[in-house]
């Protein structure tokens, strides 16, 4: 897998994003179930390229993910406005319980670790995402060490270990690194958002439609605008201006 290469530009991540077609999800989620490597897959979305714009740690974690996948209808514009196939758009709340079935149809030995959000919202998401399958949990308020060191304790080295991140950006970006350079064995470190949170029911998905459009960030700010103010009204035009001032 990549090793750590510095970036000096946000838009640069745009050109590493990690591209898949339509009907390929199943054979790339086969390979990364496959692989013995050490992986850190995350997801390219407006809100992470303004916080990799706005500070040179953020950037520096988005550029060390393996597979930077694309997320939502503002990256597909930042990549068409760089003259790139922008493929399919894949967000951690479709592609991970996607992961996780194929997971638990493979014959793949795994151990699952869930890191993020908080009691009883944990609990009851990883076991929503799991179908009750056993896991290693934590809440997502420790500090970087504590994370490595469960994992160095708990991962058996012949087994794949899946290790989701539901703590939002920039923080399981940071941590997926150190999770990822720490493994003893096959790690496949996934940046997941608000995936418990949702599996959990904690906060409602945008009807189907409106994710069909990409509105479900315009879904997700009438149900938390003063959360989500910042993130939507304001950033979206920083976006677009960093989209063209960094060009």
């Amino acid at each position: 897998m990549s090793t750590k290469v510095p970036l000096r530009k946000a838009s640069a991540l745009i050109d590493k994003l990690h591209i898949l077609k339509d009907g390929q999800l199943d054979l790339f989620i086969n390979n990364l179930l496959q692989s013995k490597s050490r992986t850190v897959l995350g997801f390219l979305n407006q809100h992470g390229y303004n916080l990799a714009v706005e500070n040179p740690s953020v950037l520096e974690s988005f550029a060390n993910i393996d597979y930077l996948l694309r997320d939502g209808a503002g990256i597909k514009l930042a990549c068409q406005w760089n003259k790139l196939e922008p493929g399919a758009n894949l967000n951690g709340t479709d592609f991970i319980p996607a992961l996780i079935n194929q997971s638990h149809a493979s014959a793949v030995d795994v151990d699952y670790f869930i890191f993020g959000t908080e009691s009883p919202w944990l609990e009851e998401g990883a076991r929503q995402l799991l179908h009750g399958r056993e896991c290693h949990l934590l809440h997502g308020f420790h500090p970087a060490d504590q994370y490595v060191e469960y994992v160095q304790k708990w991962a058996r080295p012949e087994a794949l270990s899946i290790v989701i991140l539901a703590m939002g950006m920039p923080k399981q970006e940071h941590l997926a690194w150190r999770l990822r350079e720490s493994s003893h064995g096959a790690i496949l470190v996934v940046c997941g958002g608000a995936i418990i949170d949702f599996q959990a029911q904690r906060f409602e998905r945008a009807p189907s439609l409106m994710r069909k459009f990409n509105l479900e960030w315009l879904f997700r700010l009438i149900r938390e605008p003063q959360r989500l103010f910042a993130r939507y009204v304001l950033g979206i035009p920083k976006f677009f201006y960093y989209l063209v001032a960094n060009k």
